[in-house]
């Protein structure tokens, strides 16, 4: 009768010594690199940039999927279905994590705390209220005039419904008392393409998306959705600045991983992820396209995502924003 206590000790003990020598031969393939939005947005961008220098500090390839579709949810469902064996990453923004729990409720397809398991926080991004250059306002207070002008006349385009382009434009509606329709995209690049094409009026985009198409003078930026300005357009003024307090949203962008990853291979994938976010070249390039690079532990990652939920609930609510 004792035969099987002993047996079952015997696997927990096995299984307790393959834990570690798993995370110490990891990677032995190729990783999988989700991107829950198409190319040419932030979210690529920072998908492209880490998952090249996780593929030289490993040795390994790490090979980017964009999957598009619902607000981000369609790449991180695939993600959180994936085998839990550290060779599946989502490179994950503030909605899917964050904001869809509240816009969607039971639909969303996955749950963000019990599916996945925390890596690390790599980056912030403050959003820009940019108009196309056939919009005659140079700032943000002649845009609200037009705006007020002409209810129901504009248009403005966001990286999805449910993502926080889509919600702090809301929140700018409401903020500035304006009626201006919702466009959603399937991400910031083909956002930042309608607006410059001229097919959306005004957008919401993060730095990155915007500034190939503001330094090259066909994207006009009027505020920045924060508290501060950023050193990549220090022209451009904060929403308090210029007119609109209480316009304080930021993006984010964290890297997890099925929930069932093995914790010693979430520890190597932090530490070497840690490595890569120091590096001179990488803080260089990420800050020029206006990225403000972070690093939380996987515990605190888990906690600030929880805080995160409840913050982006009481906006959903305040601005009124649904789902296309």
């Amino acid at each position: 009768m004792i035969i099987i206590p002993r047996i079952a000790a015997a696997v927990l003990t096995l299984a307790a010594i393959a834990l570690p020598c798993a995370a110490q031969n990891y990677p032995e393939k190729a990783i999988r690199f989700i991107s829950p939005y198409p190319p040419g947005g932030t979210t690529d961008l920072l998908t492209r940039v880490i998952g090249q220098k996780l593929s030289e500090s490993f040795g390994q390839p790490v090979v980017v999927e964009n999957r598009a579709g619902a607000g981000g949810n369609v790449g991180s469902e695939i993600a959180a279905r994936a085998p839990g064996d550290g060779y599946t990453l989502l490179m994950a923004p503030v909605s899917p994590l964050a904001i869809n729990v509240s816009l969607y409720g039971k639909k969303l397809p996955f749950n963000p705390e019990r599916d996945f398991i925390p890596i690390m926080l790599v980056a912030k991004s403050p959003l820009v209220i940019a108009t196309h250059p056939s919009v005659p306002a140079r700032t943000l207070k002649e845009l609200i005039a037009i705006a007020r002008a002409h209810p129901g006349k504009m248009t403005y385009g966001s990286s999805g419904s449910g993502s926080s382009n889509h919600l702090t434009g809301e929140l700018f509606k409401a903020l500035a008392k304006i009626d201006i329709i919702h466009v959603p995209y399937k991400g910031g690049g083909p956002a930042s393409v309608a607006l410059i094409s001229g097919e959306t009026d005004v957008a919401l985009l993060q730095i990155p998306s915007l500034l190939p198409g503001y330094r090259g003078g066909r994207i006009r930026a009027l505020a920045i959705s924060g508290t501060a300005r950023s050193p990549a357009i220090p022209e451009v003024p904060y929403a308090g600045e210029a007119g609109l307090k209480g316009l304080e949203s930021t993006s984010w962008y964290a890297i997890v991983a099925p929930s069932k990853t093995p914790r010693p291979i979430v520890d190597k994938l932090h530490a070497a992820l840690t490595k890569i976010m120091a590096s001179p070249d990488i803080r260089e390039r990420l800050t020029a396209e206006g990225a403000i690079l972070e690093n939380l532990t996987p515990d605190e990652l888990q906690v600030f995502i929880r805080s995160e939920v409840v913050k982006w609930a009481q906006a959903v609510k305040f601005s009124g924003a649904k789902v296309d």
